[in-house]
């Protein structure tokens, strides 16, 4: 059966004189990762956070039926969940930032954590980095988000812990979840993508 887009992205603008974008428009298939590559400041980071309505911008987003306009902005982040490159910590210690479910245990095991019951109670002080960007991810994962915005998800792992988060991806892309990844790894992308998006001062161009 052909795959139908999970993300309908039509128009999509955010108007600044200093960091503007597009108009965009594009599509991601159900089990697909799309690729957003780029130069630092070419808008990147500001083209996922409009899709997570967590800037201003206009146009349609739409994901499966439901257009952004007319879903509440918490809503709209369950059914696409944003994991930035630094992820923002409010408590001490790990476990208030994860959202209580029975899959949490699980997903932060998979990540590489021996003892994820251990891992909750870990004040934020002793995490490295890596440590961190796995337990963001881990957040991004808890819920039942259809569409993952993820931007430089493994740049601080290492190679065993980069595979682990690449197997959860997958898992994810088969169970028809849609991607959009913002890497400078060559070699993750052509793991994960089939598709790739350029982007240059705000707008989708073709790839040099």
């Amino acid at each position: 059966m052909p795959n139908h887009p999970v993300l309908t992205v039509e128009g999509l603008q955010r108007p600044n004189p200093q960091a503007g974008l597009g108009p965009l428009s594009f599509h991601i298939d159900a089990g697909e990762c799309l690729a957003l590559t780029g130069p630092s400041g070419a808008g990147k980071t500001l083209l996922l956070r409009a899709l997570a309505d967590l800037d201003p911008s206009s146009g349609m987003v739409r994901v499966g039926g439901r257009e952004r306009n007319g879903v509440p902005a918490p809503e709209w982040r369950r059914l696409v969940a944003y994991v930035p490159a630094e992820a923002g910590w409010w408590h001490d210690v790990v476990g208030p930032h994860m959202p209580a479910q029975a899959t949490v245990k699980e997903i932060i095991g998979a990540l590489g954590f021996p003892d994820p019951v251990a891992v909750l109670a870990w004040p934020l002080t002793r995490l490295s980095s890596g440590e961190r960007q796995r337990l963001a991810l881990a957040r991004g994962l808890l819920g039942e988000a259809r569409v993952l915005l993820l931007d430089e998800p493994t740049s601080a792992l290492d190679n065993e812990s980069r595979g682990l988060v690449e197997d959860l991806l997958l898992a994810r892309l088969a169970a028809g979840a849609a991607i959009l990844l913002v890497s400078h790894d060559q070699a993750q992308m052509g793991r994960l993508a089939r598709r790739r998006l350029h982007m240059r001062q705000g707008e989708l161009v073709t790839p040099p």
